[in-house]
């Protein structure tokens, strides 16, 4: 993968959203709602802590590291106020579980899009 991905959030296609902005992809991966707009609860999910893609997709989306979020999540875990995304092994098992489950949202490089996902949004 190169340092110029092309990040894109993807959700299950029985998902009825059908795009987010970055303000509401944000708000549901920094822990702010735990719903998408249509009030349907939302399951996020992180790619690896040393994984490229999470690099980038933090990067674009707040313009912060993953050690900056991990300090964050460590924060907002200690005072008991939101969880933070389900880490999963790669973008293979990102895909599997928005598959699977159709509250989960997920980011992955393009490369690796096919039709079994529904891209809803971009961080960038």
């Amino acid at each position: 993968m190169c340092f110029a991905a092309d990040v894109l959030v993807i959700v299950n296609q029985a998902n009825e959203v059908s795009s987010l902005d970055k303000k509401q992809i944000i708000d549901l991966y920094m822990g702010r709602y735990q719903n998408f707009p249509n009030g349907e609860a939302a399951f996020p999910l992180d790619q690896p802590p040393v994984s490229e893609i999470r690099t980038i997709f933090y990067q674009n989306l707040v313009n912060k590291s993953v050690a900056q979020m991990n300090a964050y999540w460590a924060k907002l875990l200690f005072t008991g106020r939101a969880s933070p995304p389900r880490v999963m092994t790669d973008s293979l098992a990102v895909k599997r579980a928005v598959r699977e489950n159709k509250g989960a949202i997920g980011y992955i490089d393009s490369v690796d899009l096919d039709k079994t996902v529904k891209v809803v949004g971009r961080a960038d």
